[in-house]
């Protein structure tokens, strides 16, 4: 299968590339630079020069393809609502030349936003998106699928984690390095799903290979990782006190992180793995975080 994927040269989408290439498939990547061309076709596949917000260029690239898988996400969190605003359109981009093909489109979302209590399940719909959580990837990839799109979402663990990881681990070490201590909130029982990237991208394929549109599946190695045990991993690494903030304080000592880093966002993989036999092999978070690789620089 010939695969069109945007953010090709992020984190997340690199490791996609190697994965379809290993099993088989051709690439073409979504480049926004010659740099990230010349990168796409250092690991095998093709380069289409653009960008997300390029619509002219997800709609060319996507023309020619057998399926897409759209990792491709602006993670400057000073623009969240503008970000998301143009991740909706690409994937409205993406899906209309899809329409009518069964070609499958793969979409990109987290499992933050669901109920608190308990893990989240495929079977859970994510909150409508609004002020608050303004992302709606999952929304525009059912809505594509409503009209008859094999639209389908992966649902990423919110810590992703792996060599190269630049996503929320990497920053709670740098707000620890800068505040001197390793925090969590309240009794740090709250836990967050992890997945490692090479199991993510695993999945992406099994989902283009097998999944069924208007689907979500989940990208979660682990359940549940206790944000107590990662902060002690952090502070045991960086020789710091490991101490707990109350509610109140969490955005004061974290910024944007103090809005999630209590919440519990844990997640079941269990009718992914059953669905597609996806098997996660990679190391677990604490495993592979408490490595000297994380703490460089």
């Amino acid at each position: 299968m010939r695969v069109f994927v945007t953010g090709a040269t992020g984190f997340v989408g690199s490791a996609v590339v190697r994965e379809l290439l290993g099993a088989g498939h051709q690439v073409l990547g979504l480049a926004r630079s010659e740099a990230g061309a010349k990168s796409i076709i250092a690991a095998g596949a093709e380069a289409h020069l653009g960008d997300i917000e390029d619509l002219d260029s997800l709609r060319s690239g996507a023309a020619q393809a057998d399926g897409v898988i759209h990792t491709g996400f602006n993670h400057d969190f000073s623009k969240f609502a503008a970000s998301c605003a143009a991740d909706q359109r690409a994937i409205e981009a993406l899906g209309a030349v899809l329409e009518g093909s069964q070609r499958p489109l793969l979409v990109t979302s987290g499992l933050a936003g669901f109920a608190q209590g308990r893990p989240a399940t495929e079977d859970d719909k994510p909150a409508p998106p609004s002020a608050a959580m303004p992302r709606a990837s999952e929304a525009a990839a059912m809505v594509l699928a409503a009209r008859g799109v094999r639209a389908s979402t992966v649902r990423l663990a919110p810590t992703v984690h792996g060599d190269g990881d630049h996503g929320f681990v990497p920053m709670l070490i740098a707000i620890a390095r800068d505040k001197g201590v390793s925090a969590y909130i309240g009794d740090g029982s709250n836990r967050w799903a992890a997945v490692h990237r090479s199991d993510a991208a695993t999945l992406y394929r099994l989902v283009l290979e097998k999944g069924a549109g208007g689907a979500s599946y989940h990208a979660a190695g682990e359940q549940g990782v206790a944000m107590r045990e990662i902060a002690e991993t952090v502070g045991r690494r960086l020789n710091l006190p490991v101490v707990s903030k109350s509610p109140e304080e969490a955005v004061g000592h974290f910024g944007f992180l103090g809005h999630f880093i209590g919440r519990d966002l844990s997640a079941s993989a269990k009718q992914t793995s059953t669905v597609l036999g996806w098997l996660p092999t990679g190391p677990g978070l604490i495993a592979d975080i408490d490595r000297p690789r994380y703490f460089e620089g």
